[in-house]
């Protein structure tokens, strides 16, 4: 690991706890191709799985009163469905067409928040059917590509949520979700000693970033907070392109 690594896997933690933590923003799509600039995909995948555990168990905990069941629970079988699905056809999915799906999903929900008219309108319905399936394309794309954020990030969107309960919601969901992706990577033989000790050194800017978060997040009012969000979520959006159509190419 050399010091253009850390230099650059500190940014990334520090980006990514700020983002999680603050806003459930996008930026964290930008942690593992950063650090893929000096190690295999594999290698940064298994180095931030730890950081994010410990991020989703410090979000939680901040906001364990400000998230909805109703909507975790909801979305958490078809986000099952689809980590099975990939889990199974890992080896044999291009994860590039996955990204550029995913991509085009979040700068939808992004377009549809800038072209409506009705920013500050009531919660909008979606149909059971809808958030199983957007819950399965989290779950499969986080498995196979660990892009599932932008299905659900833009659902919890729509739904107009205050800024705590959006944040609160979204940490929950992905902490069953990289809970059990820990677990896989584990029966794999995916965490060693080697990325266990570079995960343990980035723990400063973890919670540097967590910490930087959460004073972001009293600080912005709820508008300002679903401009960000949006803000966050059309990065992903084109950062997933940009990647899919990277790899295809």
């Amino acid at each position: 690991m050399t010091l253009e690594f850390y230099l650059v896997a500190s940014a990334a933690v520090l980006l990514t706890g700020i983002s999680k933590s603050g806003f459930a923003g996008g930026l964290g799509v930008l942690a593992v191709p950063m650090m893929s600039l000096f190690h295999t995909p594999q290698v940064a995948v298994t180095i931030m799985m730890p950081i994010l555990l410990i991020m989703d168990c410090a979000n939680i905990w901040r906001y364990r009163a400000s998230w909805s069941r109703r909507i975790v629970w909801s979305m958490l079988p078809g986000a099952f469905l689809g980590l099975a699905l990939g889990a199974f056809t890992f080896q044999w999915m291009n994860p590039s067409f996955l990204k550029l799906a995913v991509g085009a999903m979040a700068l939808l929900f992004a377009a549809q928040f800038v072209l409506s008219k009705t920013r500050g309108a009531a919660r909008q319905k979606t149909s059971s059917a809808a958030v199983f399936s957007l819950g399965a394309v989290s779950g499969f794309a986080s498995f196979v590509a660990h892009a599932g954020g932008p299905p659900v990030k833009g659902y919890l969107l729509r739904q107009n949520m205050e800024k705590s309960e959006f944040v609160g919601t979204n940490s929950v969901f992905f902490f069953a979700l990289n809970f059990l992706k820990t677990l896989s990577y584990m029966a794999m033989g995916q965490f060693t000693v080697d990325t266990l000790q570079t995960s343990a050194t980035l723990i400063p800017f973890l919670i540097a970033g967590v910490f930087l978060g959460f004073r972001l997040h009293g600080l912005v009012n709820q508008r300002v907070f679903a401009n960000i969000a949006y803000v966050f979520l059309a990065f992903a959006g084109v950062k997933l392109l940009w990647d899919g159509l990277s790899g295809l190419g």
